[in-house]
């Protein structure tokens, strides 16, 4: 085979062969820096004659005269081009839409002034996709893409923090870039990710979602800056700032580098480390979660976090024991990790989901073990460097106990060191990608270049049903029911969206999902209501946590409680910023509806559910399952009447009142649904828990009427 030929395309950031200007921008991040990279790896190939990035060139005095050069040297074989695309100025990415016809034209202009007729079309983001298709199929050439983010994803995660539908759209035009994704995912002989994961849990969302044409091959890392301890960072500034916190500096540190999020499961590191006197006796702990002058000013999630954590220094008393630095530059990102490795430590990843894991390939390319979420990019990381061990989030005990199988043994210790750096080495250097890309390529190019008709696919960008379930009562009592349910929610999940409206916490929730191996929800309201969270990564929603913060005084709602008799205060792992349970005892507790008065009687407007006859719940007025249900409808445009709920039991009542196709399973709660009798839309199923509800699909007719409507509102 001749020395292959390979264009590039990356439209939007800032993109230049030095010194690139990381996080200047939402459009100048981690993307900027890959196709830079791969650029020049490739080229190093013997089997690669030229490669050449196309990026959009930029004329604009805010911005260096480097982004207006039209063509700059990478390498003796590779060279980024930059093409005129719409205004000269810096634009971004989500404005560029009408303008990438226009680059897909002159970069064929100048594909053919120069004579070259590439081999490979690789395309980057949404928008290089959109160029990609167009210049592939002109040139009769196979289209590779990879996504670095998705449109689908990114829509979620902006419900999430409270953007409406119509504002998300007009501001980034999310309509098209998702039919984009769909037609640059349609058009691709080969689509290229990081994980395993991002495979099935995000590009799983397309309709043109073909598992076959997607390969992982995950991102290089920089071995020059990632390295070893070589002594240098004994005086380095940062490790200072570390010991000033430590009674013993000397000893094996246990390192954590994370942003301040919720998701990133600090608090459960701290746990398993407090609760285990022979972990503290073997190590520190040191958290490095961002930069703050004042926890204050953070945003409120972040905010939370940091407390947590100094709360849990407190309340464990690990004072001299955990090092919790306020500031550290990017430069000393590295210096940690080979301090770390220097003291015989350990990095750990213990985050609830892990779409990668970055962190975790520069710790192995320090020479540090890991220990990092089973939930994720760390199977793929551990599966290929054997260094560490994967442990489950939510186990305090397990995480412990990984940690101390790593620290006990200097030779274990050792050896997994030396597998990371070799593992590094063979499969996350830039080498190796470049390496393991063209192995990825050149059986396209010996298939020929056929012409590919995109699969059908419906004209939809979000799905026009779904179904919610109650966990406990609904799935977990018959795992044969259980079983089949499963398959009939996998079968149709490009149908619609599927759901789980628990009483449990999130954490807790996961957990019994994990357990019972059943389907990760699109949507998952937990704590009865009081909280919204999206697939993949389970973002909390924002926007529904401020719209239940309405009249909620927990603190006076607790005082008027607590003094009852038959009502006792249930285990803070069951409480909530938005929910206050107790266990009540029917037989010396005031009735509900005393209790309700008592509370009207405190200025206290609640909504209060009694579960079981034996859980007495207490949320914000705004906050119960029926209401999150219908927050999701008017969120995600999908009518109350193409939404199927199943309970069991008082807390399902609301979900499954009005226009909803309700279910009630045969092992429900007769008391207290008693009153569902009378509504002629509910369905009472003769079966109970998960074969109760697959009685309900077939009486609704819920999956074979599934209809996409032609147009749909963006």
């Amino acid at each position: 085979m001749n020395p292959l030929n390979i264009v590039l395309i990356s439209v939007h950031g800032l993109i230049r062969g030095h010194d690139l200007e990381l996080g200047r921008d939402a459009d100048t991040g981690g993307q900027t820096l890959y196709v830079a990279e791969l650029a020049r790896s490739l080229a190093e190939l013997p089997e690669v004659a030229r490669v050449v990035l196309l990026t959009r060139r930029v004329v604009d005095p805010q911005v260096s005269t480097d982004y207006a050069e039209t063509i700059e040297i990478l390498s003796p074989k590779a060279q980024i081009v930059r093409i005129e695309a719409g205004p000269e100025g810096y634009i971004r990415k989500e404005e560029l839409w009408d303008h990438l016809d226009s680059f897909a034209d002159n970069a064929l202009a100048f594909l053919r002034a120069e004579g070259l007729n590439p081999d490979i079309v690789h395309s980057h983001y949404a928008d290089a996709g959109y160029v990609g298709v167009r210049l592939a199929n002109l040139l009769g050439t196979p289209l590779v893409h990879t996504g670095h983010s998705l449109g689908r994803v990114k829509r979620r995660r902006l419900i999430a923090s409270g953007l409406k539908r119509d504002l998300i759209e007009a501001r980034y035009h999310m309509a098209r870039r998702i039919e984009a994704e769909e037609l640059t995912l349609g058009s691709a002989t080969l689509v290229i990710a990081s994980t395993a994961n991002e495979i099935e849990e995000q590009y799983g969302l397309y309709d043109h979602y073909q598992p076959e044409q997607m390969r992982v091959i995950p991102p290089g890392t920089d071995l020059k800056r990632f390295m070893p301890p070589d002594g240098s960072e004994q005086t380095a500034p940062i490790a200072g700032e570390v010991a000033r916190f430590l009674n013993g500096p000397a000893k094996p540190m246990i390192l954590a580098l994370s942003r301040p999020d919720e998701r990133k499961n600090i608090a459960t590191l701290v746990r398993a480390y407090g609760e285990s006197a022979e972990l503290q006796a073997l190590a520190n702990l040191v958290v490095v979660a961002g930069n703050r002058d004042d926890i204050r000013d953070l945003d409120s999630g972040a905010q939370t976090v940091l407390n947590d954590l100094l709360l849990d220094i407190d309340r464990y008393d690990l004072y001299g024991k955990v090092a919790y630095p306020k500031h550290h530059r990017r430069p000393e990102v590295p210096v940690l990790y080979r301090l770390a490795a220097a003291s015989g430590g350990v990095f750990v990843n213990p985050a609830l989901t892990e779409p990668f894991g970055l962190t975790l390939i520069e710790a192995a390319a320090s020479g540090l073990p890991i220990v990092a979420t089973s939930d994720g990019g760390p199977q793929d990381i551990i599966g290929n460097c054997h260094n560490g061990y994967l442990i489950d989030p939510l186990s305090p005990e397990d995480m412990a106990a990984a940690l101390m199988e790593v620290l006990r043994d200097r030779d274990r210790w050792a050896h997994l060191a030396r597998e990371g750096l070799q593992g590094v080495q063979r499969h996350y250097a830039w080498r190796a990608h470049a390496e393991s890309y063209l192995a990825a390529v050149k059986p396209l190019l010996e298939q020929g270049r056929p012409a590919r008709t995109p699969p059908p696919r419906r004209p939809m960008l979000y799905h026009d049903r779904a179904m919610f379930t109650d966990l406990d009562q609904n799935l977990l009592g018959d795992p044969i029911s259980l079983a089949e349910f499963i398959k009939v929610v996998r079968k149709h999940r490009k149908c619609a969206s599927f759901g789980i409206a628990t009483g449990r916490s999130l954490e807790s929730a996961l957990k019994v999902m994990r357990r019972f191996a059943i389907p990760m929800p699109d949507v998952l309201i937990t704590s009865l209501g009081a909280e919204i969270h999206f697939a993949p990564e389970y973002h909390i929603d924002q926007a529904w946590t401020r719209h239940i913060d309405h009249l909620w005084t927990p603190a006076t709602v607790r005082a008027i409680l607590d003094e009852l008799p038959g009502l006792k205060r249930q285990s803070k792992e069951d409480q909530g910023r938005f929910k206050i349970s107790y266990f009540i005892d029917p037989r010396i507790a005031p009735s509900l509806e005393e209790i309700n008065r008592l509370l009207h009687q405190g200025d206290q407007t609640v909504n209060v559910t009694l579960s079981f006859g034996q859980f007495l719940d207490v949320l914000p007025i705004r906050a119960s399952k029926g209401f999150a249900v219908r927050w999701f409808a008017d969120q995600w445009g999908v009518p109350l009447e193409q939404i199927m709920v199943a309970g069991g039991s008082g807390s399902d009542e609301d979900m499954m009142r009005g226009n909803t196709l309700a279910v009630v399973v045969a092992n429900r709660h007769n008391d207290e649904l008693r009153a569902l009798a009378e509504v002629e839309r509910i369905y009472f199923a003769q079966a109970g828990y998960a074969r109760g509800i697959l009685e309900a699909i077939e009486f609704y007719d819920f999956y074979r009427t599934c209809r996409v409507p032609l147009k749909e509102a963006a």
